[in-house]
């Protein structure tokens, strides 16, 4: 596995607890890239809707421990241990959400070989159109990815 793009809704997940596959997920790729190894694929309109999110009202009350420094510092970290792409070819629209299509696009352009996402059902067809496959964090870690 060379190149993967992580939904926010895994971001969001690792924020939420350490002890879960999206924490330890975030964590790997983290100290891999500190190596000079960065998997992770990410572009601007993804990472704004990673901020959006994070910034969201319901999600701000979740987590209000941080502050919204921590919350920009967090996404400028993503940024760093990334890959940035820019988005040539818009797919838009493919899938039933356009905030998936941009996961989508990130991945088809920076070209990744996964999407790891909590909701794989969300990414109906892409394995089959585009070649990238759909995972949630567990099933990316479980194959050993990135050891």
């Amino acid at each position: 596995m060379e190149r993967i793009v992580i939904d926010t809704n895994v971001f969001m997940a690792a924020l939420f607890s350490k002890k879960g596959y999206a924490y330890t997920l975030v964590d790997l790729l983290a100290s891999k890239a500190m190596n000079g190894e960065k998997y992770n694929v990410i572009s601007v309109p993804l990472a704004l809707e990673l901020e959006e999110v994070l910034f969201r009202e319901k999600n701000r009350a979740k987590y209000d421990y941080f502050s919204d420094d921590d919350l920009r510092s967090i996404v400028s970290d993503i940024i760093a241990i990334s890959h940035h792409t820019k988005l040539h070819f818009l797919w838009r629209p493919f899938l039933k959400d356009s905030f998936d299509d941009k996961v989508l696009e990130t991945a088809v352009n920076g070209q990744a070989h996964a999407i790891v996402t909590y909701n794989p059902k969300d990414f109906g067809g892409v394995q089959k159109h585009f070649g990238i496959e759909v995972l949630t964090p567990a099933d990316l870690l479980q194959k050993g990815a990135f050891r």
